[in-house]
């Protein structure tokens, strides 16, 4: 069982920076693969970026290459998201995810609640 929780988000304008951060509880010793989506207002779940159980291997989505970077630190069992040169269209809820590397959300068995990033133009 893995439970995950999202901080970090909140309002920034266009151009600013967020950093995004997922805490993991596991009840296990296993060291997952993660990844962190991001849903807007009426449009459907898109990967945003991935990350292996090392931290040696990263994905991300082309929306968002160059802008964001994926990092974990296992010790902590964190998972984090630093976001630069933020958009309105980066607007969205974001989700931390476990267990996956993939693209596609139903890839991944476990879920954060989300937390909230606006970006005011």
């Amino acid at each position: 069982q893995v439970q995950l929780v999202e901080s970090g988000g909140g309002l920034v304008q266009t151009g600013g920076s967020l950093r995004l951060a997922c805490a993991a509880s596991v009840r296990t010793s296993a060291i997952y693969p993660m990844g962190w989506f991001r849903q807007g207002p009426g449009k459907e779940r898109e990967f945003v970026a991935s990350i292996n159980w090392s931290g040696t291997t990263t994905r991300y989505g082309d929306s968002v290459k160059g802008r964001f970077t994926v990092s974990r630190d296992n010790a902590k069992k964190t998972l984090s998201l630093s976001m630069n040169s933020l958009k309105p269209e980066d607007t969205a809820i974001y989700y931390c995810a476990a267990g996956a590397m993939s693209s596609s959300p139903t890839e991944y068995p476990y879920w954060g609640q989300g937390t909230q990033v606006t970006v005011s133009s």
